[in-house]
């Protein structure tokens, strides 16, 4: 088991932590890595590394244009309505930096 030295950890985290707490965490800690440790034993050679066990995919439909803005007079009219316009859209301020 390696050495926990919650002190420094909390001190990372920006925790201020007394010395009962850090008594506490440093006995979870080390529960949570003997635990990890045991993980590490478990027979993992001819197993398939898997990122979602349910199997489920993502299903999703092809990007399309709006029917409605592919019309150029039905487009161009609601531009108009733009306080601000570039390029075909509507132009806005950035709402982000």
């Amino acid at each position: 088991m390696p050495d926990i030295n919650v002190k420094k950890i909390a001190g990372l985290a920006r925790l201020g932590l007394d010395k009962n707490e850090e008594k506490r965490f440093e006995k979870d800690l080390s529960s949570i890595l003997d635990f990890v440790a045991k993980l590490d034993e478990a027979e993992t050679e001819n197993i398939e590394p898997t990122a979602h066990v349910t199997g489920a995919l993502n299903v999703l439909r092809p990007d399309e244009t709006d029917l409605l803005c592919q019309d150029r007079q039905i487009r161009e009219q609601i531009l108009k309505n733009a306080p601000s316009r570039e390029n075909g859209y509507y132009k806005v301020k950035r709402v982000l930096e």
